[in-house]
């Protein structure tokens, strides 16, 4: 089937056209397009729009569609991905600060708390952490179709009830950036360096999968 894609600012410059025709299997969906047209848009963040609706990466596809490749618009300074391993308490409101986003509908957050004991130790090896949490941030950007995310994660004591963790992330729809922040705090929970004790004893875990 062949798809219309339209392209802009910085995309439309990289092309050299500001329309280009895209030849897809019958059963493609939006992400199929954009693994088609990964060296257009290397480097950049997208969000996609079929038919002036801004869609989701599983968005299906049907012969004579419009997806348009929407670059970061002007108009705010969006830092698209933001971790740090931090040794104070976590602060929220600056995290949906840095998420904020003229083309976000949505903005989910989470907390990850201590909870039944009155604190928790962490360790973490912060360079490798730091470096893990922005390849799982970007992946899921990628696949969700994120405007932004931020991750911060607190090393050292942790008091009762006070946040260890702090996800936000904002989409054009809401489905997209719950879906993002779940896959962040999933991923970061199985794979980045970090160490719990709890009332003096090491909480067991898991070893990570290797790299993909």
């Amino acid at each position: 089937m062949e798809v219309h894609v339209r392209l802009f600012a910085a995309l439309r410059e990289r092309a050299g056209a500001e329309e280009i025709e895209l030849s897809l299997p019958e059963d493609a969906c939006v992400r199929d397009a954009l693994d088609r047209l990964s060296d257009l848009t290397a480097g950049v963040s997208v969000v996609m729009a079929v038919n002036q609706e801004y869609a989701r990466a599983d968005t299906q596809l049907r012969s004579g569609d419009e997806l348009a490749l929407i670059p970061p618009v002007s108009g705010g300074s969006v830092e698209t991905v933001h971790v740090r391993v931090v040794d104070r308490p976590l602060a929220l409101e600056p995290l949906i600060e840095r998420v904020r986003d003229p083309r976000a509908g949505a903005i989910v957050n989470f907390l990850g708390v201590t909870r039944e004991v009155t604190q928790l130790e962490y360790e973490a090896y912060a360079e490798m952490a730091e470096k893990q949490m922005r390849e799982i941030v970007e992946r899921a950007t990628d696949r969700h179709g994120l405007c932004a995310a931020a991750v911060e994660h607190r090393i050292g004591t942790v008091p009762l009830s006070e946040p260890s963790v702090a996800v936000v992330a904002s989409a054009p729809h809401r489905d997209a950036a719950f879906a993002g922040a779940r896959e962040i705090i999933d991923e970061i929970k199985a794979r980045v360096p970090i160490w719990k004790k709890e009332e003096g004893e090491w909480v067991p875990g898991s070893s990570p999968p290797p790299s993909s």
